[in-house]
Parts: C-alpha cells; sequence; structure tokens
C-alpha cells in the first residue's frame, strides 16, 4: 500500500492527468481494496497447495494470463457497445479484470480532461468493481481460513460444528478409531515392552488424568499414530501408546534412532498431525479439539529451519513476538534479549536478511523465535545442529534459561546436549519408549558393566579376545572394527588392578596401539536399549 501511495505522489508530482485529475479518494479506497483482497486470495491460493514451486507456476500463470487476456480481450469487449453487460460484470468477479476495469475507466476518464469523481461511479462501473472487490475480499478470507484448517491442518469438512459440541463431546470416552483398532494387536508387545520405569509413567499419567489434575504443563494419554498401509504394506506404527508427564520447570530429551517416531510425536504435539488415538494434555487443554488454544502457549523450533529468506533476523522475532501479542516497549526488548541470547545482536547481525545468514545462525534464530514470548511449552526438535561448539555451548546456556517457567521437550541425537540439557530422558525406539529417567539412573540401572577397548592390528584379535575372558569371564563383545574391540565387563567380576596388569603382561607379547577401561557412558546405555528393543521386536 505504501508503494501505490508513494506511486500516486510521484505521478502527481509530475504531472500525469491519470493521477492528477481522477479523485485522489476514490484511487485510495480502490488501491486499498484491492491490495487487501489481493492478500486474502494470497492466503487462500496458498493453503491449496502444499508445494512452494506450485504456487510459484500457478501465480506466473494467472498474473501474466490476465495481463494477456486484459489487453487483447477485455479491452475490446468494454469498447464493443453491443457486448451483453452480464458477461463483463462476470469476467470482473476475477480480480485481475476488475482491476484492468478500473484502470482502463480512471484512463478514459483522464483523457477527456475531467477525472472521475464520485458522482461518476454509477455511469463508469465503478460502483459494481468496489462493490464486487468488496465482497470477494470477505469471501477470500472466510475461505482461506476454513481452507487452511480442512487442507494443511487436516481437520474434517465441519469442524466448525465442534464449537458448539466442544464441551459435551470432550467429557465423553472417544471412539476406537479404525487405526486403534488395527493396533490393537500389538498392546501384548507393548506392554512386555514395558519396563518398570515406563510403567511407572503410565501409571502416574492414569492417576492424573483419573484425578481431573490440568495443571502440568504437558501430559500425554496414550498417544498413538499410525499410518495407513500402502501398497500392500501392513499400517506403519509410529507412535504406539506414549504416556509422558512433562511438568513446568523440567526439559525432557527424547533420545532414539532415525525412524524412531520422534519427529511424528512432535508433530502431534503441534498440530501438523492428527493422532490416530489417544490425546495429550498441554495446559490442560487437549490437542484433539482445542489446538487453536494451545498454539498461543507453544513455541517450536523444527527439525528444518523455516525462515523467509528477505526478512530481517529482528524482523522475523517482531513478527512471531506480535503473534503471540507482545506490543510496544515489551516487545522491543523481548526482541533484542533474544538476538543477544543467540549472539545475533553484535556486529549487525541482526539487521542482515536471514538468506544471507550461515546454517549455524539459522539455527540460532530458529531456536529465538521459539523461545520468544516466554512460552508455556516448547518443543525443540534437535536445535543445535551444525553449530560450532562455541555457539552450541551459548545456546545451551539459553535454553537451560529458559526452562525455568517453561517444560521443554527436546529431540536430539548428542548425549553431550541431553546429559547437560535434561532433567530427563527417554529413550524411544520403533514408536515407544523404552526407559525413562535422568542420566546417572539410567547409566546405574543399565550400565552395571565397564567397557574395556583396545586397538591392535588384525591377526592379533584373538589374543584380545582371550586376553578379556581371562579378566572377565562373562565379557560380552559390543563393537568389532578393523582392530578395535569393546568389551562390556561386568562390574562384579572386574578388578580394574586385575586389568592393568594384563594389559601391561599383554603388551609384552604382542603389539597395543590403544587401550581404555571406562565406566558407562549415556551413548553406551543408548546403544544397548536401542538394540536389545530392536532385538525383541523383530522376534516378536
Amino acid at each position: 500500500m505504501c508503494y501505490v501511495v508513494s506511486l500516486v505522489i510521484f505521478g502527481s508530482a509530475i504531472g500525469l492527468k491519470y493521477f492528477r485529475l481522477n479523485s485522489y479518494s476514490i484511487q485510495f479506497v480502490f488501491y486499498f481494496i484491492y491490495s487487501n483482497l489481493q492478500i486474502a486470495v494470497a492466503f487462500l491460493v496458498s493453503s491449496l497447495f502444499s508445494k512452494v514451486k506450485t504456487v510459484t507456476v500457478v501465480a506466473y500463470i494467472l498474473v501474466y494470463g490476465t495481463g494477456l487476456l486484459g489487453s487483447f480481450l477485455f479491452q475490446k469487449m468494454l469498447e464493443t457497445q453491443s457486448f451483453p453487460e452480464e458477461w463483463i460484470v462476470a469476467l470482473e468477479l476475477y480480480p485481475g479484470f476488475s482491476l484492468y476495469r478500473v484502470l482502463y475507466e480512471f484512463s478514459q476518464y483522464a483523457s477527456r480532461g475531467n477525472g472521475m469523481q464520485w458522482q461518476d461511479l454509477g455511469d463508469s462501473g465503478m460502483g459494481e468493481v468496489l462493490t464486487i472487490m468488496s465482497i470477494e475480499w470477505f469471501l477470500a478470507i472466510i475461505l482461506a481460513l476454513y481452507f487452511d484448517q480442512v487442507v494443511s491442518s487436516g481437520k474434517q469438512p465441519f469442524f466448525f460444528l465442534d464449537i458448539f459440541f466442544n464441551k459435551s463431546s470432550s467429557s465423553l470416552p472417544r471412539r476406537p478409531s479404525t487405526m486403534q483398532r488395527l493396533d490393537s494387536r500389538k498392546v501384548s508387545i507393548d506392554m512386555d515392552m514395558d519396563k518398570l520405569d515406563v510403567t511407572y509413567e503410565r501409571e502416574k499419567v492414569e492417576q492424573l488424568r483419573k484425578e481431573g489434575v490440568t495443571g502440568h504443563a504437558i501430559v500425554c494419554d496414550n498417544l498413538k499414530k499410525v499410518y495407513p498401509g500402502r501398497d500392500g504394506n501392513p499400517p506403519k506404527l509410529a507412535v504406539r501408546g506414549m504416556y509422558l508427564d512433562v511438568p513446568s520447570g523440567e526439559c525432557f530429551g527424547m533420545l532414539g534412532p532415525n525412524g524412531a517416531g520422534k519427529t511424528s510425536f512432535i508433530s502431534m504435539m503441534t498440530g501438523l498431525l492428527k493422532p490416530s488415538s489417544g490425546t495429550a494434555l498441554v495446559q490442560g487443554l487437549d490437542i484433539c479439539n482445542e489446538m487453536n488454544k494451545v498454539y498461543t502457549s507453544m513455541g517450536v523450533c523444527p527439525q528444518h529451519d523455516l525462515l523467509w529468506e528477505t526478512l530481517t533476523g529482528r524482523e522475523h522475532l517482531l513478527f512471531y513476538g506480535r503473534l503471540k501479542n507482545i506490543k510496544g516497549s515489551a516487545l522491543t526488548h523481548a526482541v533484542e534479549e533474544s538476538l543477544k541470547g543467540v549472539s545475533l545482536f553484535d556486529g549487525g547481525v541482526a539487521d542482515k536478511p536471514a538468506g544471507n545468514y550461515s546454517g549455524g545462525m539459522k539455527r540460532r534464530l530458529s531456536v529465538a523465535i521459539s523461545l520468544i514470548g516466554n512460552p508455556k511449552v516448547v518443543y525443540l526438535d534437535e536445535p543445535s545442529t551444525g553449530l560450532d561448539p562455541a555457539s552450541r555451548k551459548n545456546l545451551w546456556d539459553v535454553i537451560k534459561r529458559a526452562k525455568k517457567n517453561t517444560a521443554i521437550i527436546l529431540t536430539t541425537h548428542s548425549m553431550e546436549e541431553a546429559e547437560f540439557l535434561c532433567d530427563r530422558l527417554g529413550i524411544f525406539v520403533d514408536g515407544g519408549l523404552q526407559c525413562i529417567g535422568n542420566s546417572k539412573e539410567l547409566k546405574s540401572r543399565y550400565g552395571g558393566s565397564y567397557v574395556f577397548t583396545m586397538t591392535t592390528s588384525s591377526k592379533h584379535e584373538e589374543e584380545v579376545e582371550r586376553l578379556v575372558s581371562t579378566v572377565s569371564p562373562n565379557a560380552k563383545k559390543i563393537y568389532h572394527l578393523a582392530g578395535t574391540q569393546k568389551f562390556e565387563l561386568p562390574k562384579q567380576d572386574v578388578s580394574i588392578a586385575e586389568v592393568f596388569r594384563a594389559v601391561e603382561k599383554a603388551k609384552s607379547n604382542f603389539t597395543v596401539f590403544a587401550w581404555g577401561l571406562a565406566d558407562t557412558t549415556l551413548e553406551d546405555v543408548f546403544i544397548k536399549v536401542a538394540r536389545n528393543a530392536q532385538a525383541f521386536i523383530s522376534l516378536s
């Protein structure tokens, strides 16, 4: 709109009759309505397509097609007296032709020397054009909102009826869905795989739901996601019965191999996917029925950066801050603090387009966006990916400060990050939690052994195995690659002094390139739990 106003002022200043003779108020009303109509149509078109390239191609066809048809076809229709007026009105239903009609009428009145005034609206057809565009503006906004919910969010076509039945339906038990019935054959497997800590978490959630407690930040109650089978394949169980309670002030870390279902879980919690069955409460709000209310207290850092290349870092934060209803000086202060927290404030970096940022800078901006406005719940999907060690440490400090009054769910492949940030951890394998606890508890529970590592030439590998068997008869080989072998030595069977003596003796018999004895790490626990769970699933 500012561009159009500048164009009118400049055109009038140089004496163009088109701008100077036609009523400025009529021009302003037309440009205002048309600009907002175009914005509404853009939202409508974007809600119908999922790919940016498709929208771009469609937009180019519409713009250039309108220009060609307007100059060759529509103008001849207007200048042909015998052409039916009804056909012209029908064509004006398309915004591009409405624009051409108005520009044509402005130029005709300006060429006569008197320009268009308000009393000329009825004679020129301008009145009907403005009326058509005003109605289309309103309809485009309504349709854009509707299709965004139905096409993009996957809601039912008559989702708006839930507003009237929301209270009554939310109090009733949910009927098992088709996907839930398909999943029923797996229930016994899920129950067998549950460990004591996972069982305790489920019982805690069931007790919270029974008592009607709504003060907890995140409560997942038997949350499931099943993708339908395709091409003869069976349905895919992405998340199989998730029970989880995350209070405010806690950072819960989700560890798991690729394809374990972590992203599907995050997508359900953020409203991108609809649960197949079960539900989750966020600040007491049901994600199945009240997701629009959940958005107001939620921050998300997705796995892949979703940024506008032409907007600066500051403009991104201003935009998202306004979405969270932060205004005035509070917004300015929040933006500056966010930029400083992720080291994007100094050196004019905040005012550079995001398209010029490095991968690490974009990642830091995504985290800042998720934390602005002090959301009650934050989801961080691998937030430190692509960061150098110094930036990663600074980012961890930001997240650690932010969790004071916030519940955070963090997915990561970095064991160091998980130990530094997370109060509790859950190892996620094949759609289900295999264990829950803090890092010390997990290492104590699953790591009752030392990890012995030795690297030799390949021809001495059998001698290393004999060495280990003499030190610990119950030792178990867990890794073997190009002369490097790792063994788990049960702590109750091993004396550290005996291991040192055995290694020194072995050095006199063959060359030892490197060796080490370490307590169990979180990475060892993760590998052990994931391997055991996958073995159980394959046997089942």
